[in-house]
């Protein structure tokens, strides 16, 4: 599924290298990766993923800010986080290609890198220790988010029952 808000420019090895996929890589493997990912640019306010698509790619934020948004009841975008410059953006729809359960709205002009699961999948036989390090990276991100939703829901929990209840 393409994004016709990536262009044809390059993506090096050394912006691979400097992102959170380019971790554990060799010199050589992220020139591999590079030669597969493309860039995007997104304008302020502009979607990258809306809630409830499927889109098969990774995003690498490398310049800008992003916010996770999801729709209330009447339909209104609510802000749950903040994406920064280094974070990785629709990890879980990469790896199974489920409908995104929120949003990707530009805070201002972002760029980023983009990865096709197909285009990926492709260098599983020339490279396959490049994807599993690729695949260990992604996990790890996931892991993070997992973690910092679990002790967010630990003080929330607290919060509630320290109140008696009351909000």
């Amino acid at each position: 599924m393409g994004n016709n808000k990536c262009t044809d420019l390059p993506v090096t090895a050394e912006d691979i290298k400097a992102s959170p996929l380019g971790g554990e890589l060799s010199d050589a493997q992220c020139l591999m990766l590079a030669e597969v990912a493309t860039a995007c640019a997104i304008k302020d306010r502009e979607y990258l993923i809306e809630e409830g698509h499927r889109d098969d790619a990774l995003h690498v934020l490398t310049r800008g800010h992003m916010e996770v948004v999801a729709r209330t009841g009447k339909g209104d975008p609510v802000g749950l986080q903040i994406i920064r410059e280094g974070d990785m953006l629709g990890a879980l729809g990469f790896i199974d290609g489920v409908e995104h359960s929120a949003g990707l709205r530009a805070m201002g002009n972002c760029e980023l890198i983009r990865l096709e699961r197909e285009n990926f999948e492709g260098l599983l036989d020339r490279d396959p220790e490049l994807v599993y390090k690729v695949m260990r990276a992604i996990i790890r991100t996931v892991h993070r988010i997992l973690r910092n939703m679990n002790i967010q829901q630990v003080e929330l929990t607290n919060y509630i029952a320290k109140q008696n209840g009351r909000y």
